[in-house]
């Protein structure tokens, strides 16, 4: 159900046209949708007045959303938007596999169809510098616009700042306009099968060293152990930007590496570095020794997959892929999965990366004040909190819905997920250089750790990965 992952080829395709424009200038001209107000502005100062969620009583609003479990728990609740503002919610739900394409579609032609939608974080990037997102800032400083039990405080804010941008290419997340909001979250981490463990005499591994060995240990073992055909780690492998981002970028960022370094006000690659270099040989080697025969072609599905079905010893990815697997009935594994923060980085590090699902406005939208109020209700305390509880929306955005007894109750048949997520949650944010090409680069970049599982010279490969995206982010 980790449904973030697939490859985006087509949306790459989409996008790159409008990358490229010129409405990519670093000012970006038009962003926030100020609709045309002399001076600029933005439509939140509009709104006036004591804060009122009925003022767009008897409006539609339309929403784009992805076919995904935090959707299913904003359907089953959209009555008690309805009924708490007098404003209609019309919708549409497409699978992932075409979903960015409706929606950069739209957005690009200026249409506004939709006035709110679902986008991960990374989408920022892309959708930002065009001009096509609201920067909800404005809104959330206005207390006429914003209930005081929204509390902003009270989100995590690390993921807070992974939807906020200046806009330019290699500067730090957490600055600039607020161009999205956190709904759903994954963080990256290690979960095992707790039964081959104990067979075993084995223990999560603590370093990378020992998450290798372990990796090995496992898929020489497990079939004398009575699991058949087992190996010892599922991590993705497919050509596709969705490979580096999850396990691979977790480690990565653990061992003090970086994707790009910024020199000058330019982006420099940093993936070919004599650090990433060795790092990357031995993530590749892992994977030889103690990964699935046909890692080329795995996305969080088929990782996912193997662990419910008792093929992978270990998972190193988002803890919904494991989530999925491990509740109740869900799978042959299930109740025999526990998690675990996964290896330290040689300094200690826990740093961990992320995905999130946000929701956003179309700077074009006709509806803002409306659209605001069901962002606002969205991501507030009370929809979350039943989606946690209720439905499955894992991973709290929102700090009082994780110390909630009973969402705590809820995760607590699930051994370690609740000690792992609130040992790493602090130290996850988004660990890549925020750049409009980033899709691109990272897809090529899963590329290279292709080849050089297939026995290339790591330092060749990444050398010629580092030229390559040097000319494509200049």
């Amino acid at each position: 159900m980790d449904t973030h992952a697939h490859d985006r080829r087509r949306f790459l395709a989409l996008t790159a046209g409008a990358a490229a424009t010129p409405l990519l200038a670093a000012c970006g001209a038009g962003f926030g949708g100020n609709d045309g107000r002399k001076g600029g502005g933005s439509a939140a100062d509009d709104v006036t007045g004591s804060f009122d969620w009925k003022r767009e009583k008897g409006t539609t609003v339309k929403a784009l959303l992805n076919k995904h479990p935090y959707t299913d728990a904003l359907i089953a609740d959209l009555k008690s938007f309805t009924a708490k503002t007098g404003i209609k919610v019309e919708y549409d739900v497409f699978p992932e596999d075409n979903y960015f394409d409706k929606l950069t579609v739209d957005l690009s032609s200026g249409r506004a169809s939709y006035d709110v939608f679902m986008l991960g974080a990374y989408m920022v990037w892309q959708y930002g510098p065009p001009g096509w997102l609201e920067d909800l800032g404005p809104w959330m400083r206005n207390s006429s616009a914003t209930g005081a039990e929204w509390d902003q405080a009270d989100f995590f804010p690390n993921l807070l700042q992974s939807d906020q941008w200046s806009l330019k290419a290699g500067a730090p997340l957490g600055q600039g306009g607020q161009y999205a909001l956190p709904w759903g979250w994954e963080t990256n981490v290690v979960a095992y099968n707790t039964e081959v463990f104990k067979k075993l005499g084995l223990k999560p591994a603590e370093t990378f060293d020992e998450l290798r060995e372990l990796s090995g240990v496992i898929k020489r073992k497990a079939p004398g152990a009575g699991y058949d055909g087992m190996y010892g780690i599922a991590v993705r492998g497919s050509r596709s930007w969705a490979t580096i981002h999850p396990g691979f970028m977790t480690m990565y960022a653990r061992n003090g590496l970086h994707d790009f370094t910024v020199d000058g006000g330019k982006l420099r690659p940093a993936m070919n570095t004599p650090e990433a270099v060795a790092f990357t040989r031995d993530w590749a080697g892992m994977v030889k020794q103690g990964g699935p025969p046909s890692w080329t072609s795995y996305t969080w599905y088929q990782c996912s997959s193997d662990l419910g079905a008792k093929k992978a010893g270990m998972l190193f990815d988002a803890d919904t892929a494991a989530y999925f697997q491990a509740v109740k009935g869900a799978s042959p594994a299930s109740g025999k999965i526990a998690f675990h923060p996964g290896p330290k980085g040689p300094d200690g590090s826990l740093a961990t990366n992320m995905w999130i699902w946000s929701l956003g406005m179309n700077a074009k939208s006709r509806k803002k004040s409306a659209s605001w109020l069901f962002l606002q209700w969205a991501t507030g305390k009370e929809h979350l909190r039943k989606g946690a509880i209720t439905y499955n929306h894992i991973d709290p955005v929102r700090k009082s819905i994780s110390q909630d007894a009973a969402y705590k109750d809820k995760m607590r048949h699930l051994p370690g997920f609740i000690e792992t997520f609130e040992t790493v949650v602090d130290q996850t944010k988004i660990q890549f250089t925020p750049q409009a090409q980033f899709f691109d680069a990272t897809t090529s970049w899963a590329a290279a750790l292709q080849e050089i599982y297939g026995g290339k010279n790591a330092k060749s490969v990444l050398n010629g990965l580092a030229s390559d995206l040097a000319a494509k982010v200049d």
